[in-house]
């Protein structure tokens, strides 16, 4: 590599790190913990059954073999592992502010998995298009979480497609235990919402839906020529016209609304972030409402 484009990318990454360890202690302290700890249960001991214990965690096993009724013990799950599942499709690169999606993204993903280090957790990455582009297994320790990041910001897919029920999937064959999963992508795909509802089942699930004002409202600048990102095709579109920039805030909308409830039906919780606004207190909001529904 290029001793330049390196130098380059150990200052971006240095530059996210301290960003988002401030943010991680002053704003989201004690919050992470409260809100994934306990979602599992280790196996401690078997014990003798005293008058009171919960009929249902007798050993039978044990207690056929001592004459005697033995219970199975417990103990919460301390320790979690963090998935982050971050698509690295073409679409992503769009920004018409001052970052792009995938900018959000991995300031996002950086977050959480600086809070998850924090906890003694696990993190995790997967880097998907319309196929799975790279898999780093969770570990622990800040070395491990500066590669996530690094990775997110400046890995380079082979593929500009996005297929979101593959990246399920293979989230499901190579994760043997219950994980929290961060989805984060702008969700320009079809055919997922199998692959959610059986993802969702074996894991705590949560959709990041990260979109740009653009693609909702379009400025009345004239002829513009437009791409689609993942497909190349181009088309012209007068935006001039009022009844055009209503007719696409109206597809736009409408797009966003199903992809909401592709989510919500499948038990997924959504996170939505926007490209130039801040996503703290849109974070911080959705980690006060899965906090009273626990409650």
């Amino acid at each position: 590599m290029n001793p330049n484009r390196a130098r380059e990318i150990l200052k971006k990454v240095r530059q996210v790190e301290i960003r988002t360890r401030r943010l991680v202690t002053d704003a989201l302290a004690g919050q992470y913990h409260s809100i994934f700890k306990g979602h599992g249960i280790n196996f401690e001991e078997v014990r003798e059954y005293y008058p009171g214990d919960e009929v249902r965690s007798i050993d039978w096993n044990v207690t056929a073999r001592q004459g005697r009724p033995f219970i199975k013990k417990f103990t919460e799950e301390r320790e979690l592992t963090i998935l982050l599942m971050v698509d690295v499709s073409a679409s992503g690169n769009f920004g018409s502010t001052t970052q792009s999606k995938r900018e959000l993204s991995a300031e996002l993903a950086s977050v959480l998995a600086f809070s998850a280090i924090r906890n003694n957790d696990k993190v995790g990455l997967i880097l998907f298009t319309d196929q799975v582009e790279q898999y780093i297994p969770p570990r622990k320790g800040r070395g491990h979480v500066l590669r996530v990041v690094r990775e997110i910001l400046f890995f380079q897919p082979r593929s500009r497609g996005t297929n979101i029920a593959c990246a399920l999937d293979f989230a499901n064959k190579v994760l043997t235990r219950r994980a929290v999963a961060f989805l984060v992508s702008d969700f320009q795909a079809d055919g997922y919402a199998t692959a959610l509802r059986i993802a969702n089942r074996r894991h705590d699930l949560i959709g990041v839906l990260v979109v740009d004002p653009r693609e909702r409202e379009m400025p009345a600048i004239g002829i513009l020529t437009v791409e689609d990102s993942e497909t190349g095709q181009q088309m012209e579109i007068d935006t001039g016209r009022g009844s055009v920039r209503e007719h696409f805030r109206e597809l736009a909308e409408k797009k966003l609304e199903g992809v909401r409830k592709t989510l919500r039906s499948s038990g997924v919780d959504v996170l939505e972030l926007g490209t130039g606004r801040p996503y703290m207190p849109a974070l911080q909001q959705f980690f006060d409402t899965r906090k009273r529904r626990r409650a």
